[in-house]
């Protein structure tokens, strides 16, 4: 875990440098002042007469000692925040790069609001911590050690006292380090929990309000809230014995000191000054224990933290470019090879069993069949979405796996069962098929899409504003949309999963003739609940459980199938669709 972390400290290696090295001449200046106290009280007050020469001198280099402590405090508090902030900046911006290259398979294995709260709380967590270890890791311990040093050479049996309360405390901080870790490793996943109540409730707040089901919402997150305070109560009870037995352990300390230290000066063993010394650095030990055990503190919230994060940064991509990728699509032309597949390698039954399956480029393909049959899973094998378990899948006479990614992805523009649409224009959203589209290529794929229909009704047209997640728009509008995006990368496969499904069906049939008559070389895939969106193509498969059932015609299939014939009866017994256009 700490090497995968070290390696985002990266440019900030020089101030996360420079912090403890201004935090170690802070702690110098600041160890030697109470020893010029004490030959102020010694040689300048305690003398006769007084010695005030002596007084201003050491007064002065007191002065010059605070003023270089200060600043170097400053320094060290500047340093610090600079490097804990971009420590902070590159583990956010590696998780995120890394998250960007994760396969499917990947990312079904963190959720979301996972994902989110390692982003966010768990790094947070990780920048305090960094800052507490570059300033007060350093400053704690070598203000510890050297006012020890100091207390010794002053006297032994005095400083033995500060020892033994050393001893103790190390000993009981380090037992309530222990036991509070293991509920921080529990309370960050409680996060997961509160952030997916959110984000599902906010996410959905129209199917919420439409069920009138805020109520049950509102118990939801507050239960994952309970459950969140209850943990943070159970780590802080143990932390909160941390402050009294340090504050015990001080005025004890201070008091022994000033006990021994009294009978000491009247058996002349030790001088006032000397005392005051003591005194002194008895609270400079223990404060800077103090510090260290609210390192110890912050340490063992960060150690979850660190873990959770380092899991996202050392996961790697099941999916990966080969060594000399093919960097060219030849043509749409599509072939399965006894292909299976699972979505994980110890789940039993596959999802797709001995498909083989070959498809001709510029061929319109509709891909029909029940919930569950594993369409989606079949046309997500094409783009290496996912990997197949065994088999192979070959585009354009290569198997998938020979390609480099994002050419591969560029030729085979996929519009899934879920269209998301992303705040910005009208515009913004379409040039994610192609940045560089221009303005007419951006409208002639809306044309094609059926979009212009209802863009050229808004008032800023193309230059509307859209939501995020396309919330102003309607589910057939969102629908088109993306099918326009997807038409603007100009692929060799289309796939459309699903995705007219909020179309009626007199557009559906524009969207159809559009595709045939403008994008007759492409090949195109149709994953569709209506017959009526399918029945034109050149070729319709019938999926059930995973496997091709039937392969043909409509007409052939109707004589042929009996799924088919079943799910063409069922839609057209009553007559077919409302909106569909009659001859």
């Amino acid at each position: 875990m700490l090497k995968t972390l070290g390696r985002h400290i990266k440019e900030f290696k020089k101030a996360s440098i420079l912090t403890p090295l201004f935090m170690l001449l802070e702690v110098m200046m600041e160890t030697v002042i109470p020893l010029m106290m004490a030959s102020i009280i010694d040689h300048g007050v305690n003398v006769p007469g007084g010695n005030i020469r002596h007084i201003i001198t050491i007064g002065i280099f007191m002065v010059a000692a605070a003023g270089i402590g200060l600043f170097a405090g400053i320094m060290g508090g500047k340093y610090g925040a600079y490097a804990s902030a971009g420590f902070a900046r590159n583990l956010r911006k590696g998780m995120f790069q890394n998250i960007q290259n994760f396969s499917f398979s990947n990312i079904d294995k963190f959720s979301t609001a996972g994902l989110i709260t390692r982003l966010t709380t768990d790094v947070t967590n990780i920048q305090n911590a960094y800052m507490m270890v570059l300033r007060m890791g350093t400053r704690a311990p070598a203000s510890l050690i050297c006012a020890m040093a100091a207390a010794f050479l002053i006297n032994a049996k005095v400083a033995s006292v500060y020892l033994i309360a050393v001893i103790i405390l190390g000993g009981i901080l380090g037992f309530i380090m222990v036991r509070a870790y293991k509920y921080f490793n529990k309370v960050f996943r409680k996060y997961d929990d509160l952030n997916a109540s959110v984000q599902e409730n906010v996410s959905a707040i129209r199917v919420v309000k439409a069920y009138v089901r805020e109520e049950y919402e509102t118990d939801k997150f507050a239960q994952a809230s309970a459950k969140l305070y209850n943990m943070f109560i159970k780590a802080e009870t143990i932390l909160v014995y941390n402050m009294p037995i340090m504050m015990t352990t001080v005025f004890t300390c201070i008091l022994v000191i000033s006990w021994l230290g009294a009978h000491m000066i009247v058996a002349g063993n030790l001088s006032t000054g000397d005392l005051m010394s003591l005194l002194a650095y008895c609270m400079n030990i223990l404060m800077n224990l103090m510090m260290l055990s609210m390192v110890f503190v912050m340490i063992s919230m960060s150690m979850a933290s660190g873990e959770r994060i380092a899991e996202v940064l050392n996961e790697t991509s099941d999916i990966q470019n080969p060594d000399k990728p093919v960097m060219e699509v030849a043509d749409g032309s599509i072939a399965f090879h006894n292909v299976n597949f699972r979505y994980r390698q110890e789940e039993g039954e596959p999802v797709l069993k001995n498909i083989n399956l070959s498809i001709h480029s510029g061929e319109t393909i509709g891909i029909i069949g029940g919930t569950g049959s594993a369409k989606t899973s079949l046309i997500s094998l094409i783009s290496r979405l996912y990997d197949v378990t065994e088999g192979s899948v070959s585009v354009g006479g290569v198997n998938v796996k020979d390609y480099d990614l994002e050419t591969l992805r560029n030729q085979v523009s996929v519009v899934l069962q879920k269209n998301t649409l992303f705040s910005g224009t009208i515009y913004e959203n379409l040039r994610w098929g192609d940045k560089d589209a221009t303005d007419e290529e951006c409208q002639n794929a809306c044309r094609l899409a059926c979009a212009d229909e209802f863009i050229e009704k808004l008032p800023k047209k193309y230059d509307t504003y859209i939501e995020q997640g396309g919330t102003n728009v309607s589910g057939g509008q969102r629908q088109r949309l993306c099918i326009a995006r997807a038409l603007l990368k100009k692929p060799r496969i289309l796939i459309l999963d699903d995705s007219t499904s909020a179309v009626d069906t007199a557009t559906d049939a524009k969207i159809r003739k559009a595709f045939a008559e403008e994008i007759p070389n492409t090949t195109k895939l149709i994953i569709a609940q209506r017959i009526s969106s399918v029945q034109h193509a050149d070729r319709i498969i019938v999926m059930h459980e995973g496997e091709i059932d039937g392969i043909g015609t409509h007409d052939e299939l109707l004589k042929t199938n009996a799924i088919y014939r079943e799910v063409y009866e069922s839609q057209t017994s009553a007559g077919g669709d409302f909106d569909e256009i009659k001859d």
